[in-house]
C-alpha cells in the first residue's frame, strides 16, 4: 500500500534499533522504555502484527510504526502508533490504522488508548471514544 512517497508494510521483523529511533523521532520514547533495548525487542517479538510507513526512496526511511496485538478474529489492541514529529500531521498515523485494518479484517474491532492531549486527533480520523476502559498501571 502506497500514499505519495510513502509505504505501508507489514514487518515481522522489526529491529529494536529502528523501532527506538521512530519512538525517539515522534517523542513517545517519554512513554516508552526507549532506553531499554532488551525490553523493546521483547515488546516486538510480543506483537503479532507490526505495520511500518516508510519513505519510497533507496534509503527507506522508518517514518512511522503501528505495534499491534491481535487475535484476527475479534480485536486487535494498538500498543504502539508512532510517527516522526517531521511527518506528524501527513496521514501517517491514519494511513498505519488503515493498514492495520486491512490486516486484521472487517470482523475485527481495532483499539487504542490514546496518550494524553492528542485524543482529538483519533476523533477526528473518526475513532468512537470508549467510555467503560479500565487498566492496571505497570509498576515499572
Amino acid at each position: 500500500m502506497a500514499q505519495s512517497g510513502i509505504v505501508y508494510g507489514v514487518e515481522p521483523n522489526l529491529s529494536a534499533a529502528e523501532f527506538r529511533r521512530v519512538l525517539v523521532a515522534s517523542g513517545l520514547d517519554a512513554r516508552r522504555p526507549a532506553g531499554d533495548p532488551d525490553r523493546l525487542e521483547r515488546m516486538l517479538r510480543g506483537a503479532n502484527l507490526i505495520v511500518t510507513a516508510r519513505a519510497y526512496t533507496p534509503e527507506r526511511a522508518l517514518l512511522g510504526v503501528a505495534r499491534v496485538i491481535t487475535d484476527f478474529a475479534y480485536c486487535a489492541y494498538v500498543s504502539d502508533l508512532a510517527v516522526a514529529r517531521p511527518q506528524q500531521g501527513s496521514g501517517i498515523g491514519r494511513g498505519l490504522l488503515d493498514a492495520v485494518r486491512k490486516q486484521v479484517g472487517p470482523e475485527v474491532a481495532v483499539i487504542l488508548i490514546a496518550a494524553p492531549g492528542i485524543e482529538t486527533y483519533y476523533d477526528g480520523i473518526g475513532m468512537s471514544r470508549v467510555a467503560h476502559a479500565f487498566r492496571f498501571d505497570r509498576e515499572r
